[in-house]
């Protein structure tokens, strides 16, 4: 129950990839994202498998300010993208990009936040609770479950909050809104994660 609840809390608090499903389905896009989250689940398998099996020796804290780095640079992109899409003022919908599998699984694996979520889970609540071997993968999967069901909760949540909406107006204005919350998750993942090993001289 405390590897639940630990997952839970973090995985469901508001994030890159809980803002981008949010967005999602504020623009009716929840089932067409459905590879986003796909591709969420399989990178939080394969860090607990990864984890799990490899334990922490694997990392360092300059990996994590690299990963850090090309993390915050791809949620700029996806924040530049969501800020730059289209309304299309005939079906008073908003139309951006479709987020693929390809983009969960590159974010949340460059996601510094994804790998804390991990590791205490993997090389800590894992081998106190005796989980290892078979059924180590069997508890991946179904915390890479529960990662799945994060953003497509957001999507879902969003979506309700999007069928109210007519104005396109609105729905830019929300979508702008996620663009800038998106930046500011970046800048504070790069402060964090980039900037303070940097001014420290752990990296």
């Amino acid at each position: 129950m405390e590897i639940v609840a630990y997952a839970l809390g973090v995985m469901y608090t508001p994030g890159p990839v809980n803002l981008l499903g949010l967005n999602a389905g504020l623009n009716g896009q929840a089932k067409t994202s459905l590879g986003f989250f796909a591709g969420v689940g399989l990178a939080m398998l394969t860090l607990f498998l990864l984890f799990g099996w490899a334990g922490a020796a694997w990392v360092r804290g300059d990996m994590l300010a690299v990963v850090g780095a090309v993390g915050c640079g791809y949620i700029l992109y996806l924040a530049l993208k969501i800020a730059r899409s289209s309304i299309d003022l005939g079906a008073a919908k908003h139309v951006p990009r479709v987020l693929s599998f390809r983009d969960g699984l590159i974010m949340q694996l460059c996601n510094p936040k994804a790998m804390i979520a991990t590791l205490p889970i993997a090389t800590i609540q894992f081998p106190a609770a005796g989980i290892h071997g078979v059924s180590l993968l069997f508890w991946s999967l179904g915390l890479a479950a529960l990662a799945f069901g994060a953003p497509t909760s957001y999507a879902l949540m969003g979506a309700v909050v999007g069928q109210r909406l007519a104005n396109p107006r609105l729905l830019k204005g929300f979508s702008l809104a996620m663009a800038a919350l998106l930046v500011w998750v970046a800048i504070t993942i790069g402060y964090e994660h980039v900037w303070l090993p940097l001014a420290s001289g752990t990296f």
